[in-house]
């Protein structure tokens, strides 16, 4: 399991971090001046207790330091208990947050084990009830937290906006003339609903380091504007995440756009990316796209990173594709592995290159370096190994930063070990 890292790069921020209240959801502090903390959401049937302990399993190895659960029946909660003891069992002690929707009231109070077992409850106040039992429904939530010891995320979203706060807004802005587009109205509703729940949420017992707040919407020009409204009105850890960003290549540059901006803000304690997979398509993408952001931006390290140019003209072969992919697919496979046994690896860069224009410059600049000569380049006579530092690299990664065969020999170059080139 990755763990958390201390400390951040403050440098690599344009702003200092948004001073904050930290929060402990289970093992994990969120906020507080804490590394911003990379969480996701299992997309199985909770109620299914062998699909979501290994769903969960997976996720936490790939990096989530926070998981998500559905619990929206009976089923879902009574099977909650039962997989959080078999994750502990299994050696794995990653949190648990509840993701409830109109009946959280009902699903806690019926169901102490549950309610025991996680780690911390999503309340979404657009649909938690209507008129006066919102307030009451919400605060049932809000005291069994309190009672449990469990802190809350106040998750707003404006796909489920309290529709009366929205309407009521609407019309004051009609009878005041203030001039405010629709869209400047639900953004204004957004920071108001989170702010005004979180003041019910402290009126109901819970502390400031029990609540942690999101504002989500899938415009990321509207969440830009809505969490540095936000940010500038409360001290609770923010939760950032573009909802329903989208699949592939969309959700990943939509999020990446939008989070990316709020970061260098120094806005935000924990993020999740949520991408649509493709049909048995593999979860721990938004995990791995988490990871790369905060490395991206300098603020954490999770792997060894990979340079690897695009190609051009001057690459006609795919023996460099093939290479950068194998060695990025093989630090995943063994990064769990690798956080136990070497101390700071996940701050090592490598560069695969495909031919002599940058290649031996970005090589000789990482701690392990391969430089390809370009067209018509043939590894099995003319494979370059550029980098200067690999005295630092795990001894197993050493063996592996060539994976070409060499013309002579047939023996892979420089390896005991040729998975790589397999």
């Amino acid at each position: 399991m990755l763990n958390q890292i201390a400390g951040f790069d403050a440098g690599a921020l344009r702003h200092p971090r948004k001073k904050t209240y930290g929060v402990k959801v289970g093992n994990i502090t969120v906020g507080g001046g804490a590394p911003i903390v990379v969480q996701s959401m299992t997309n199985t049937d909770t109620a299914d207790v062998e699909r979501t302990l290994q769903q969960t399993l997976e996720l936490a190895e790939a990096g989530s330091e926070i998981v998500r659960w559905t619990v929206n029946v009976p089923e879902a909660a009574a099977a909650v208990p039962v997989i959080k003891k078999r994750l502990l069992d299994a050696g794995c002690n990653v949190p648990i947050i509840g993701d409830f929707h109109y009946n959280g009231h009902v699903l806690l109070t019926k169901y102490p084990e549950c309610a025991a077992a996680l780690d911390k409850y999503r309340i979404n106040p657009g649909n938690v009830g209507a008129g006066q039992r919102r307030d009451e429904q919400f605060s049932t939530i809000c005291k069994v937290a309190v009672d449990q010891g469990k802190p809350v995320r106040i998750g707003v979203n404006g796909g489920s906006l309290n529709q009366e706060l929205v309407m009521r807004k609407m019309q004051e802005n009609t009878d005041q003339n203030l001039g405010k587009e629709s869209e400047e109205i639900i953004n204004d509703c957004m920071v108001l609903s989170a702010l005004q729940s979180t003041e019910l949420a402290l009126e109901s017992g819970l502390r400031n380091d029990q609540i942690i707040i999101s504002c989500k919407t899938s415009r990321p020009r509207d969440l830009i504007t809505v969490y540095r409204d936000l940010s500038g009105k409360t001290q609770q850890p923010l939760h950032l995440g573009l909802t329903e960003a989208g699949m592939g290549m969309k959700g990943l540059v939509w999020s990446s756009a939008s989070l990316g901006v709020l970061l260098a803000d120094g806005i935000g304690d924990t993020i999740r990316i949520s991408l649509t997979p493709k049909p048995g398509g593999d979860r721990r993408e938004e995990v791995y796209a988490c990871c790369e952001l905060l490395q991206a931006l300098g603020l954490r390290s999770f792997s060894p990173s990979v340079t690897a140019c695009p190609g051009c003209g001057r690459t006609t072969s795919t023996t460099f594709q093939e290479l950068a992919e194998r060695t990025q697919d093989y630090i995943r496979e063994m990064m769990p592995t690798w956080k136990t046994q070497y101390d700071g690896v996940e701050t090592m860069t490598l560069a695969v290159m495909g031919c002599i224009v940058n290649g031996p410059g970005e090589s000789k600049a990482a701690n392990i370096g391969i430089s390809l000569p370009g067209k018509g380049d043939d590894a099995r006579r003319q494979l370059r190994r550029t980098g200067g530092r690999v005295q630092k690299a795990p001894r197993r990664l050493r063996k592996h930063q060539v994976s070409a065969q060499d013309g002579r020999s047939g023996r892979p170059v420089n390896s005991r070990d040729s998975r790589l080139g397999q």
